[in-house]
């Protein structure tokens, strides 16, 4: 019984094929949370354990002066066009700790979601006790939200909950097609009906310009190792000076902690990146119409390849990619590697970030690629094509 130091070891040199030198990560997750040099720094000096607490004279991370903590929470809510920041494990767990303090303010039992919301938005409503109404979206195959339909769903909570709903949530670009939805409509029947507005930019926020205040936003919910060049996990929540007096509840019996946060959530090394990355994100944000054009150009050159086909919203409005790739799934069939061929082959030509074994669709982010990397991108796919006998236009 036990394990042995031997054993042990198996677990000490580990690494990962994403951060050899040459080469090229598509992966939608990573591509807006890669690390700049300054944040590598800060993760090697603030990675031993609870190492922002060592001058936390007021219980709370929040107010940490050294490092400036409270200063960078400060700074990163005026970026965001809101009053109020606090950080947590991830962003689902900033709408989870939402979601249960308006149900214990407000009451009520169900909430309002788009029909391509990240499936942990489903888990955080369960979890609080609420049911899910959806708004639906068009389908195949651009699968857009129907943003009218929200009030025709919001009725339907009223009529069969007897209650309105403890909030309305809208996917600013979901995960899964990369379509970007304006939220102002949405915060607009929101302010008319009272509920508040949660806005979920996990993919957007740190990637692109925005303005939670200015787009309506009640609250807005962001994940800081998608979006923001840090290391995982870390979640920023983001409110307005009204729902933070709903939501950062002190303890009856420890005054001084925020119940729904249980404290302070996050206390070390991403935290750290966070705020090391921060002025890398707020200048690489002003490039987002450069970011848009590279996904749009990058569809194109794929687009030129037997049977794909983008889908989701067009032309593209944000980076992830998701593609309909029937010819390289009629090829998976055939091959002896079946549909890890195309991880294989892309992995062969210094490419990785596709999903491993699938081949029938397939998704991917172009953020922060330079222009040689996406035509040697383009240059993979199609050459992989041709190697099937795939044609290319």
């Amino acid at each position: 019984m036990g394990t042995s130091v031997k054993s042990a070891r198996r677990y000490s040199s580990l690494s990962r094929e994403a951060r050899k030198p040459g080469i090229i990560n598509l992966n939608p997750i990573q591509r807006g949370g890669i690390l700049p040099d300054v944040a590598r720094k800060a993760l090697d000096e603030f990675g031993d354990g609870y190492s922002l607490c060592d001058f936390c004279t007021k219980g709370r991370i929040d107010k940490i002066r050294k490092p400036p903590v409270e200063d960078f929470l400060s700074d990163l809510a005026s970026f965001l066009g809101m009053d109020v920041v606090r950080l947590t494990n991830r962003s689902r767990e900033a709408m989870f700790v939402i979601l249960m303090a308006l149900k214990r303010s407000r009451g009520g039992s169900a909430i309002v979601v788009d029909s391509n919301a990240h499936y942990s938005t489903y888990l955080a409503a369960e979890a609080a006790g609420l049911s899910v109404f959806e708004v639906p979206n068009s389908g195949y195959p651009e699968y857009k939200v129907d943003l009218g339909a929200y009030g025709r769903v919001a009725d339907e909570v009223e009529e069969e909950t007897g209650e309105p709903p403890v909030a309305i949530i809208l996917t600013h670009a979901d995960s899964h097609y990369g379509n970007l939805n304006d939220p102002r409509p949405v915060a607009a029947l929101c302010r008319k009906l009272g509920v508040p507005f949660l806005l979920n930019a996990a993919y957007t926020a740190g990637v692109m310009p925005i303005n939670g205040g200015k787009l309506g936003a009640d609250a807005l919910i962001s994940s800081g190792h998608k979006s923001w060049a840090s290391s995982g996990p870390i979640g920023i929540m983001a409110l307005s000076s009204e729902l933070a007096e709903e939501v950062l509840v002190p303890s009856s019996r420890f005054p001084n902690k925020e119940l729904f946060l249980l404290g302070c959530p996050v206390l070390g090394a991403p935290l750290a990146t966070l705020m090391a990355s921060f002025a890398y994100v707020v200048e690489r944000v002003e490039r987002w119409p450069d970011e848009v054009r590279k996904a749009r150009w990058l569809v194109a050159e794929l687009e030129r390849i037997e049977g794909v086909r983008q889908l989701g919203v067009r032309p593209k409005e944000h980076h992830l990619i998701c593609l309909e790739t029937p010819s390289f799934h009629e090829v998976a069939r055939r091959h002896k590697k079946r549909g890890f061929f195309l991880y294989h082959e892309l992995k062969a030509r210094g490419i990785v970030g596709i999903e491993p074994g699938l081949t029938r669709r397939i998704k991917l982010s172009t953020y922060g690629l330079s222009e040689d990397e996406l035509v040697k991108v383009a240059e993979a796919f199609q050459d992989i094509a041709r190697s099937y006998n795939l044609s290319v236009s």
